[in-house]
C-alpha cells in the first residue's frame, strides 16, 4: 500500500499570495458566532466546542436578548441556562462551566472579559483555542485559534506542517506576514470550512490551488498549468 507523501512546507512567496487572495476574496472576515461584545463572544465561544456555530446561534439568540452579562446568566442558574442550550451537545459541563465563569468574572474581574491569555485560561471551559478566539476577535491581538478545520488545512496546503495543534499554531504564527495576521484566523476557519473541506476538497474552485503544495489536490480538480513550447511551422 503506497504511503502517502507529506506535504512540503509553503515558501514566503506563496504564503504571501496565499493570503493576497484570500484577503481579496474576503476583505473583511467575521466570525459567524452571533455576539455584540466581549462577553457574549466569550460565551458562544465556549458553547462551540464540539459544537457548530449554527446550533450554538439557534441557542444564544434566544439566551442574549434575557441574559447577557456575567450578572443575568449567572442568575439563571446552572438548571435555567440549560433550557436555552439543551440543543447543543456537552450542554451539562457546558452550563456548569458558564456559571462557575459567570462567578469569576463577576468576584474577580468587575464583570469584565480579560484581555489576556492567563486570566481567560483560568476561567472554566476556557481553553488556548477559546482564548485565542477572544483574544484575537474581540480585542484585535495577533493570536491564531487552530480549530480542526485550520489544522487540516495547514497540514494539506503546506501552510504549516505539524503534528499538533500548538506546533501548527506556532508555525502560523511564525511564517504569516503581520498585514495579515489579525484577520488570518476567520480567513482560514472560511476557507476550511466552505472550500478545503475534509472529505472532498473543492480543489476546482479553490483561489489558492496554484500556490497549494498537496500532493492529492489535482485528483480533486485542481488545473495543472500547462506549457506550450512555440514551435515554428
Amino acid at each position: 500500500m503506497a504511503v502517502e507523501k507529506p506535504t512540503k512546507n509553503m515558501t514566503k512567496k506563496q504564503i504571501q499570495i496565499f493570503f493576497e487572495r484570500l484577503r481579496e476574496q474576503r476583505p473583511h472576515p467575521e466570525t459567524e458566532l452571533n455576539y455584540s461584545n466581549p462577553f457574549e463572544l466569550l460565551i458562544a465561544v465556549t458553547l462551540s466546542a464540539q459544537a457548530t456555530d449554527v446550533s450554538v446561534n439557534k441557542a444564544t439568540d434566544k439566551l442574549f436578548p434575557i441574559a447577557h452579562t456575567p450578572e443575568a446568566i449567572y442568575a439563571l442558574g446552572v438548571d435555567g441556562l440549560k433550557e436555552y442550550i439543551k440543543t447543543i451537545g456537552l450542554y451539562n459541563s457546558k452550563a456548569e462551566n458558564v456559571i462557575k465563569a459567570c462567578k469569576m468574572l463577576i468576584e474577580l474581574h468587575n464583570s469584565q472579559v480579560p484581555d489576556n491569555r492567563k486570566d481567560l485560561e483560568a476561567l472554566p471551559g476556557v481553553g488556548r483555542k477559546t482564548a485565542n478566539v477572544v483574544l484575537n476577535t474581540a480585542f484585535g491581538q495577533p493570536t491564531m485559534a487552530v480549530d480542526t478545520h485550520i489544522f487540516r488545512l495547514g497540514n494539506r496546503t503546506g501552510l504549516a506542517v505539524g503534528k499538533d495543534v500548538l506546533e501548527v499554531e506556532q508555525r502560523l504564527i511564525k511564517v504569516i506576514p503581520k498585514e495579515f495576521i489579525i484577520d488570518s484566523h476567520h480567513w482560514l476557519i472560511l476557507h476550511g470550512r466552505y472550500c478545503c473541506i475534509a472529505r472532498k476538497p473543492k480543489c476546482g474552485e479553490c483561489i489558492v490551488s496554484d500556490v497549494c503544495n498537496w500532493n492529492d489536490k489535482y485528483e480533486f480538480g485542481a488545473v495543472r498549468e500547462i506549457k506550450v513550447k512555440n514551435v515554428e511551422s
